[in-house]
């Protein structure tokens, strides 16, 4: 590669890491985040793997870093929250080798359950944290958080959100690092975490912490831009910090933040008392703005930009100096595209079948999420990764057999091993009588495709073990495990209706590939006949893309259909047929 590469901020962090010489990444697919794995998988010079759940990544990219390796671990932001037991107590180990963790939150849930604030597990776990504003920014921050990571032994944080992961601009290139590993050497007073060295630890990081505080003062990563004649000035970092630069222009002069854990405070100081009214510009939670507030520092923050949502450069324009720049206006008539299912979804015949036994469903966090949406409307709760067994247990213990008999659980193959198999175990140890569908449509959906440990395959596609889904519920206590093709709606509809009559735990997995996977052959397409059509539209059920009412008649457009017959199992008149 040249230099003046134009990457997305996610590629650019990956460079970053290969730069920087990181030998060991260990992550779990996760949007905004999941690209950083994938572009450093292309490195030959990088061991990369995706583990089962986050906590179970930080914990092997922790290990890698005690050993003396540099290391990596990328997640989104509720997978943070799967991480917080390793990274709070790594924070007291510190490390060895550098240890970098990447969040990516996501202002405005483009593809998530909450809309979190990272900061706070900076702050909660004392840990460092960075937030790049560009994708040279990315790449840069990337290589030296290891520096910073050696430097005050801690983990560091690298704060992403969706707009800069996924977002492109210029990144100038550099050979990588030739690292060579540490040596690791016995020392239990610093690694092994029990009472008696943890409270020693403790310590060490409010020590560090007071380092890193002081460093934040004088970092390059926090820089003043002046503009004279400037009387607005403007605290941000990351994606905020281009919105301001956009809208205002050399109107107002910059604090822009590199380090947003700890924050300075004389350097706040100083650069506010320069200016008539200072805006503190920063997406989801008020964390610079309290810092701001709490040491005297009066600052404009949430009361004018709130709580919710992504702010954009008309929004700070508007807020700021009051000026609105209308949108373009048409007047065409764009209908609605609520997210769906594809044509040709396994899971869709799956929720057409639960709605029609009449079932309440809890669900969980995958493509199949839209589930809950019109007309399958199939999806009664969602909470988190694996929540729908756990959940489904517990309300079943407190409503009783007959809601247990018209109830099930659904769940992704991926993430079932992410954290559903620890609710099964649960329903079985507890004498539960929970039916969990798993909807193993043999990848990681959501995120793009990702191998996960049901699918016999790395990373980098090489063969592995796969697991065994039937013998692993059998191992743990679910003596009824049945398999049925959702493509089948009679037999998917007899199989569910007889395991939520039984009165013990039972796993029912709905397997067919995703229609989406390169290896997937489809069937020639489906066509109506118009004349055997008779307009009742139960075709239209099912919510497939490719079918449409036209002329008061059913429709299938052929560059959707993929020919998987759910459909022709709905038409009582043979009007749908094969081309």
């Amino acid at each position: 590669m040249e230099n003046g590469e134009l990457f997305l901020g996610n590629q650019a962090v990956a460079r970053g890491l290969y730069e920087a010489g990181v030998t060991v990444i260990s992550s779990y697919p996760g949007t905004p985040s999941t690209e950083i794995t994938e572009f450093a998988a292309q490195n030959d010079e990088i061991y990369c793997e995706w583990a089962p759940n986050e906590k179970v990544a930080v914990e092997v990219a922790a290990g890698a870093a005690i050993s003396g390796a540099r290391a990596f671990s990328a997640m989104k932001h509720v997978g943070l929250n799967v991480a917080a037991d390793p990274l709070y107590t790594a924070s007291y180990t510190g490390v060895n080798g550098g240890l970098v963790i990447a969040v990516a939150d996501d202002p405005g849930m483009h593809s998530s359950q909450n809309e979190q604030d990272s900061r706070h597990h900076a702050i909660a776990s004392k840990t460092p944290m960075l937030e790049p504003a560009d994708s040279q920014e990315c790449k840069d921050y990337a290589k030296l958080a290891y520096e910073l990571s050696e430097q005050f032994d801690t983990p560091v944080l690298l704060r992403l959100t969706t707009r800069v992961s996924h977002s492109r601009s210029l990144v100038t290139l550099e050979p990588r690092q030739d690292v060579a590993l540490r040596d690791f050497e016995k020392n239990p007073q610093k690694y092994v975490m029990m009472p008696a060295m943890a409270i020693k630890r403790h310590a060490f990081v409010e020590q560090r912490m007071q380092q890193l505080a002081d460093y934040a003062e004088n970092c390059a990563l926090n820089r003043v831009e002046y503009n004279t004649g400037a009387k607005i000035g403007v605290i941000a970092a990351g994606i905020c910090y281009q919105y301001a630069k956009e809208a205002l222009g050399e109107r107002a002069s910059y604090l822009k933040l590199g380090i947003v854990n700890p924050l300075p405070v004389e350097l706040i100081r100083n650069f506010a008392k320069q200016f008539d009214r200072v805006y503190v510009i920063e997406e989801l939670d008020g964390i610079i703005e309290n810092h701001c507030k709490a040491h005297g520092v009066q600052v404009i923050g949430k009361e004018l930009f709130g709580y919710l949502g992504e702010y954009n450069q008309e929004i700070v324009r508007e807020k700021i100096l009051g000026e609105h720049v209308p949108f373009v206006q048409t007047d065409l008539d764009i209908p609605a595209r609520p997210p769906v299912l594809c044509a040709g979804c396994p899971h869709r015949g799956l929720f057409y079948t639960l709605k029609r036994l009449k079932v309440r469903v809890s669900g969980d966090i995958g493509c199949y999420t839209l589930g809950a949406l019109a007309p399958l409307s199939a999806i009664d709760t969602c909470i988190c990764m694996g929540a729908s067994v756990s959940a489904l247990h517990g309300m079943n213990k407190a409503r009783g057999d007959d809601f247990a008999a018209q109830s099930v659980a659904v769940i992704g193959d991926s993430t079932f091993v992410h954290s559903g198999i620890t609710g099964i175990i649960n329903t079985a140890y507890n004498k539960g009588v929970s039916t969990v569908i798993v909807l193993d449509n043999s990848i990681t959906g959501m995120t793009g495709h990702q191998q996960n440990p049901t699918t016999g395959y790395t990373i980098k596609n090489d063969p592995t073990v796969a697991v065994d889904l039937e013998a692993l519920a059998k191992a743990v206590g679910f003596q009824s495990v049945r398999v049925v093709d959702p493509y089948d709606l009679a037999e998917t509809y007899k199989v569910i209706k007889e395991e939520i009559a039984k009165k013990e735990p039972s796993l029912v997995i709905s397997r067919r590939p995703c229609v989406l996977l390169k290896y997937v052959k489809h069937r020639p397409p489906l066509t109506v006949q118009a004349d055997k059509c008779k307009s009742c539209k139960a075709c239209m059920q099912i919510g497939c893309p490719a079918i449409s009412m036209r002329d008061g008649k059913a429709q299938i457009d052929f560059t959707q259909c993929v020919g998987c017959d759910v459909c022709t199992q709905l038409c009582k008149f043979d009007a749908i047929v094969r081309e």
